[in-house]
């Protein structure tokens, strides 16, 4: 384990809850190394409980979908500009990009042009679609850090610094979550078929995707009445909107809404229904069968759909190699066809019992000590260039 005596200032940025996750693991890990290290740039609440310090909030950068950016683009532009320039004021040993590579990516290459060493953490999915970005990331980033093995592949061809470090949650989350005490823990019964609600942690994905899940959880319920249902929101403004969404329904749920607590969520349901995106991760971690919906833009979904050259879109069935979670996007994800599904994977069969295994094998190939691993590789990088001389 490297040590350095001198205070080091080290970047990130973080553009959404997944890398906020990462971010705070690896500055954890990094202040261990360095314990006067300062940590800059942009994070969410997890990277700043861990001292770093944001120049605007994360959610700023928090915008799905091709064609939605285009709204929010002169802000977006604005925050890169005026983040590049405080950064090459403060001339940081490292900068380190978390995922949102259609921001990150751009601030890496001004930076490194600068002479400032910089790392990449979480692949984009060059191997779905556009590899040829893969040039664009060689010419930015001095070292890309991937979560998934299968991913390495791509950067090797293309003679770009990779390593796999694995994924903070398969560390974090049991082999064998315990759902007695889940949901002893959230106020839940223990007898009852709890299903849960996960229809993303952004506003545009609530707006698009909310009422859907009602309307699917109000489906379910028609056929089995007895059924309950439980939401983690990501934050209070998120619990209002889904609070919103729920009055205007008119629909009368058995629903419970929690604050945060999206793990425990996830340990104490027997099914769920999400939102495509790192949360199909979480509940493929904790073992719950899942049906996987997503909904975008018209012109988005039109112009991925030319673009992607792969047959999913979920984690769980890209890391197995074939559907282990059914996908319903777009004009697919209708409440009669998704509700059909979900009652279908609480049924205990043989389907469900292998699907349970590969999640198991899956989770343990995931599990590479994420944070420490990843620390390793700032650290390498940092020797490598001088910095801890």
């Amino acid at each position: 384990m490297l040590h350095s005596d001198k205070p080091l200032c080290i970047a990130l940025v973080a553009g959404e809850a997944s890398g906020d996750t990462l971010g705070s693991g690896l500055i954890k890990a990094l202040k261990q190394r360095f314990p006067n290290a300062r940590f800059i740039g942009i994070g969410g609440p997890r990277m700043l409980a861990e001292g770093m310090q944001s120049q605007v909030p994360m959610e700023r950068l928090s915008v799905m979908g091709l064609v939605e950016v285009l709204g929010r683009l002169r802000e977006l532009l604005r925050i890169r500009r005026d983040l590049v320039s405080y950064l090459k004021g403060e001339n940081p040993d490292v900068f380190i990009g978390i995922d949102a590579p259609d921001f990150t990516l751009n601030v890496e290459q001004q930076l490194r042009d600068a002479g400032i060493p910089t790392v990449h953490y979480v692949s984009p999915s060059v191997w779905a679609w556009r590899e040829k970005r893969v040039l664009g990331i060689r010419k930015s980033t001095d070292l890309m850090l991937t979560l998934f093995p299968f991913e390495e592949e791509v950067y090797r061809r293309h003679e770009v610094s990779v390593r796999c470090v694995g994924h903070t949650l398969a560390d974090q989350i049991p082999l064998q979550p315990d759902r007695r005490a889940a949901r002893e823990a959230l106020g839940l019964p223990q007898d009852k078929r709890i299903l849960a609600l996960l229809p993303g942690s952004r506003n545009g994905e609530l707006r698009k995707l909310g009422r859907l899940f009602l309307d699917t959880a109000a489906w379910c319920q028609e056929r089995e009445p007895e059924l309950l249902f439980v939401m983690p929101c990501a934050s209070s403004e998120r619990r209002q909107q889904m609070n919103d969404i729920l009055a205007e329904s008119g629909l009368e749920l058995p629903l419970t809404l929690f604050d945060g607590q999206a793990h425990e969520v996830l340990a104490a349901c027997d099914a769920v229904l999400i939102a495509s995106g790192t949360a199909t991760l979480e509940a493929m971690l904790f073992k719950r069968p899942m049906v996987v919906a997503y909904r975008m833009a018209g012109l988005t979904f039109r112009i991925l759909k030319r673009l992607v050259k792969v047959g999913h879109v979920s984690l769980p069935n890209l890391l197995a190699g074939r559907e282990v979670a059914p996908e319903f996007l777009q004009d697919a994800a209708t409440p009669e066809a998704m509700g059909a599904a979900l009652l279908e994977r609480l049924l205990p069969t043989r389907e469900r019992e292998a699907t349970q295994q590969v999640f198991v094998e899956l989770h343990h190939s995931l599990r590479r000590n994420a944070d420490q691993a990843a620390a390793d590789a700032v650290s390498e990088l940092l020797n490598t260039r001088g910095h801890l001389t």
